[in-house]
């Protein structure tokens, strides 16, 4: 009996291991999504007027770039994640906002909070998926970015709730949003690439 608990045991970190040889691929992606994250909430901080009026553009950028790493990041280890077709659909949607508030600048300014707060309360939603699947493969910080996610999604609720409270309310909002998505996804990335064995 307390032998086949031991070859139990023995079997599972060796079935763990090899499934760790098999770890995410591309997880920089995560850390350079989180630096732009970051140095657009700086940005958007700095500057409230004028941001404001250049937020969409920026704005409609990030959302683009943010689809195209999760496009990536989703196909190169769709085999190694349940429910990457989740990822992936969030990711085509941020391309798919993304080009369109690119291509129309005035629609994005006129309606930036609803945009603002709903891309906001996907990404929290998307976060605390992403941190159940990664807890699932075995990394035991995903608290971290469960409470990302919630913070996400309450931000997101303040700014729909209130789209006349102001632009600097707004911008303001934005810029902690960003912050602590950036901060999410580089410590995401550090924690994958800590996953990784090469």
């Amino acid at each position: 009996m307390v032998l086949d608990k031991v070859i139990k045991n023995q079997l599972n970190i060796i079935i763990m291991e090899n499934f760790l040889e098999k770890q995410v691929k591309h997880w920089w992606l995560s850390v350079l999504l989180g630096v732009l994250l970051i140095a657009m909430g700086i940005w958007v901080m700095l500057t409230p007027v004028q941001s404001y009026i250049t937020l969409s553009l920026f704005f409609s950028a990030v959302i683009f770039v943010s689809g195209i790493t999760g496009v990536i990041f989703t196909l190169s280890n769709k085999n190694r994640m349940k429910g990457w077709g989740w990822q992936l659909t969030g990711s085509i949607l941020d391309l798919i906002f993304g080009t369109i508030l690119m291509i129309y600048p005035g629609l994005s300014m006129m309606v930036l909070p609803f945009i603002v707060g709903f891309w906001f309360m996907f990404n929290g939603f998307s976060t605390i998926g992403l941190s159940g699947e990664l807890k699932r493969m075995g990394w035991k910080s995903s608290g971290w970015g469960i409470a990302s996610g919630i913070l996400s999604i309450i931000l997101a609720v303040i700014i729909i709730m209130n789209p006349i409270v102001g632009a600097l309310t707004v911008v303001y909002m934005t810029s902690f949003a960003f912050l602590s998505s950036g901060i999410f996804r580089i410590y995401l990335g550090i924690q994958l690439k800590k996953l990784k064995v090469d």
